[in-house]
């Protein structure tokens, strides 16, 4: 049975989008969610088939998905070049639709008093949170925006405020009584006043957090319901909640498969992986809300690429090193390091014909492909990526791409980026008081 309206002869990205072989009644129970309760927040991936906001946007084919997937992925490196500077929860996670240069996953949140339900994208390369407002000019229309008038415990914050001194850009002009600040973010500009207002995540309210009400929005880069900045800056969730959390998450993300909101949130010291690997958590007076990681090398099989270790060090003048980023889509690698990645990934597939590109991929096939495993090499530990995590294909398997890419050719060409499709189904530590990361294999996808 075709979905109706759907052309019969549509491709769909195995990734991104589901069957559409399924009748209403059997989708609306696959995609039925648990609450968010006590310390469990649900992840649903911004393309899952179950996602919100997955029919705002349609395409033609999976070829023209995946190009709107790189598209997305180069303005997100943009502005990661542009970035200058104990209790337990768990939050379901998901996916949110429409996110560009911002984090591919989203949780349930409520902004307010009585609580006004929203869907907030996670930016772990981002400190600042914001909302669209319901006054705002050129936020999405289509999406739930936040009204400030139902909120009885809605406060804007004076220019005086120390906060005020702490957002990017801050303007208080003459005549204002409340702080506001301007912020680039990829490719849209946005003006938002500042504000407090509880935020609920599963059953914990944070009370007077600091925040962003959007109040004029050019571009369409911003996520449509808002955003959770989870980097380490001043007025980041991390900052902000350090005496009930104490800077420490972690989270699982489910695949593109995903059918609901199988991946978690974990907040808070409690509750996380005792035995994991973990590796040093590197810092930038430049880019200090990035999570930067030293990595050291690629193995592709048994065998330890030739690169140069100069593709790797971290330079916290320069930005250089590597990332670990919850909003861009596929890693990207220095040109040295992914050409050797590139090169023996091949030699190893030769088998499947010849090599074809499609958009920001220079290594497709046409069918399938029996990928070699991809060990990215850490300080202290080693990450075996499975082969979800390593390809891309078609529905029909008539496409298979590897799932990486060059860095651009840009003042981002230094960064080494691990992104979220690298990171799927692992545990990923942030511990920021113990200066560590860590991975732990965890299946937290379901179809």
């Amino acid at each position: 049975m075709a979905c109706a309206g759907s052309p019969l002869q549509l491709r769909l990205l195995l990734l991104v989008l589901s069957s559409c072989a399924v009748a209403a009644a059997a989708d609306a129970f696959r995609c039925a969610t648990p609450p968010d309760e006590g310390p469990t927040i649900r992840i649903l991936h911004a393309f899952g088939p179950c996602s919100p906001l997955r029919e705002s946007a349609r395409f033609d084919s999976w070829e023209d998905t995946v190009m709107d997937l790189m598209t997305r992925d180069e303005s997100r490196l943009a502005y990661l070049a542009s970035l200058a500077t104990a209790g337990r929860s768990f939050v379901p996670v998901a996916s949110g639709r429409q996110l560009l240069q911002i984090p591919n996953y989203v949780v349930r949140a409520s902004v307010g008093t009585p609580a006004q339900p929203m869907l907030i994208a996670l930016d772990t390369s981002n400190d600042a949170a914001w909302v669209p407002c319901t006054t705002c000019a050129g936020c999405p229309s289509a999406s739930p925006s936040f009204d400030p008038s139902r909120s009885t415990t809605y406060r804007p914050l004076p220019c005086g405020a120390p906060q005020c001194g702490q957002v990017p850009n801050p303007s208080c002009p003459a005549g204002a009584t409340s702080c506001s600040f301007n912020l680039t973010y990829g490719a849209s500009s946005l003006q938002a006043g500042l504000a407090q207002d509880s935020l609920a995540l599963a059953s914990d309210v944070v009370q007077s957090y600091t925040f962003g009400c959007l109040q004029k929005v050019t571009g369409n880069s911003i996520p449509p319901q808002g955003l959770l900045g989870l980097g380490r800056g001043t007025l980041s969730f991390l900052s902000q909640t350090k005496g009930l959390y104490a800077a420490t998450f972690s989270y699982c993300l489910p695949s593109f498969k995903s059918l609901n909101f199988s991946g978690t949130l974990r907040l808070g010291p409690v509750g996380q992986p005792k035995n994991m690997k973990t590796t040093p958590l590197l810092s930038s007076p430049r880019r200090s809300s990035l999570y930067y990681v030293n990595m050291i090398g690629i193995r592709v099989g048994r065998r330890v690429l030739d690169i140069p270790p100069s593709a790797f060090t971290f330079d916290a003048a320069t930005g250089a090193g590597t990332i670990i980023d919850s909003g861009t889509m596929f890693t990207r690698l220095v040109a040295p390091a992914y050409a050797a990645l590139r090169d023996e990934f091949r030699r190893r597939v030769k088998a499947a014909g010849p090599v074809t590109s499609l958009g920001g991929f220079d290594t497709c096939y046409n069918g399938a492909v029996t990928p070699p495993a991809i060990t990215l090499m850490f300080t202290g530990m080693n990450v075996t990526l499975p082969p979800d995590n390593i390809l891309i294909h078609s529905t029909a398997g008539s496409i298979t791409c590897l799932a990486m890419a060059g860095a651009p050719d840009n003042v981002n060409s230094v960064l080494n980026v691990v992104a979220n499709m690298q990171q799927q189904n692992h545990r990923v530590l942030f511990d920021v008081p113990n200066a560590r990361i860590g991975f732990a294999r965890e299946a937290c996808t379901t179809v």
